[in-house]
């Protein structure tokens, strides 16, 4: 299975480390984020890998060729002239990916304990062209799901502000852990183009498709902000 790991926004919220550097090369112990997420994904057998790169990517280029790839098979989905967000990125990636194989995407800046293979399987059962892993966490934007975990909506927790499917019966409400299993269908079904948000692409098709939710318990942390670093350091030795 190939992973499609972003690793091209600008991080402004990792500010002054992003004014040098790429986010995903923020370190956590001494450990650069996607060194750490390519070890993790191969750990469950993933050695074929697209990364996207924009904000001082060829750092991330120097620093892939300085660990000879992982002894991994590594390819660039180069946006330097254009950042084009999640949507945009897996668009723009879709020669990588567009094979007839379900594929990973992950954030860079995401570290977890999730089990891949749980969420493969869970996948691989539904049969859906998308798979979000959510967990019952903090965070200022959940997604809702029915008792079926299928995705319903969507809810900023600050403002009240939701997008909803249908009525709102008491559905959960989940934080989306970064993590999706995508079938490459899914690139038939997105209508927007040039710069979008995939998760805006999800919330236009939950009114017609299924696209369920895979929950888990595992450790997370989104390292984002200068303080993440420090809640990711005492979890990810």
């Amino acid at each position: 299975m190939k992973a499609l790991i972003f690793a091209a926004g600008k991080g402004t919220r990792l500010k002054p480390f992003t004014d040098h550097h790429p986010k995903a090369l923020a370190l956590v112990n001494g450990i650069p984020l996607l060194e750490r997420n390519i070890l993790y994904l191969k750990s469950f057998g993933i050695t074929d890998f697209v990364i996207n790169i924009h904000h001082f990517g060829e750092q991330i280029l120097e620093f892939l060729k300085k660990n000879n790839n992982f002894n991994c098979r590594i390819e660039i989905s180069d946006e330097r002239e254009e950042l084009l967000e999640t949507g945009g990125g897996l668009i723009f990636a879709r020669r990588f990916l567009d094979h007839g194989e379900d594929f990973l995407i992950m954030n860079a800046d995401i570290l977890t304990a999730l089990n891949i293979n749980d969420l493969v399987k869970y996948h691989k059962k539904i049969k859906d062209f998308a798979t979000l892993a959510v967990s019952d966490r903090e965070s200022s934007r959940k997604l809702l799901f029915n008792d079926e975990m299928v995705l319903k909506g969507w809810l900023n927790v600050q403002t009240g502000e939701q997008r909803l499917a249908e009525f709102n019966k008491g559905f959960k409400a989940l934080a989306f852990s970064g993590v999706h299993c995508i079938n490459p269908v899914i690139f038939e079904k997105i209508k927007r183009k040039g710069k979008f948000s995939v998760m805006e692409e999800y919330l236009d098709l939950m009114q017609t498709e299924h696209i369920h939710g895979f929950l888990h318990n595992s450790i997370l942390v989104d390292v984002g902000r200068p303080e993440s670093v420090l809640i990711a350091e005492k979890h990810f030795k």
